[in-house]
């Protein structure tokens, strides 16, 4: 089963292999993490993500701009700072 602390490392390791600026689905780490059964860990990933955004690792962003957790309402995507 896979922890927060994989999450976060899949998180980071795909973002490190994309050029500045770029993103990642947060469905990329699950599936990282767990092949076909990534849709089990998505709640997983995205509190993985937002502990890495509190702490100013990454943004989660929509539509190209950084937001918050509260405001958040569809799809996101992951981008280094």
């Amino acid at each position: 089963m896979p922890t927060g602390a994989a999450a976060r490392r899949a998180i980071l390791e795909l973002l490190d292999h994309r050029a500045p600026g770029k993103t990642i689905c947060p469905s990329e780490a699950a599936r990282a993490l767990s092949g076909d059964q990534f849709r089990d860990h998505m709640d997983l990933v995205r509190d993985a993500a937002w502990e890495l955004a509190d702490e100013g690792a990454i943004e989660v962003t929509q539509h190209g701009e950084p937001v918050k957790r509260a405001s958040v309402r569809g799809p996101i995507r992951l981008r280094r700072t």
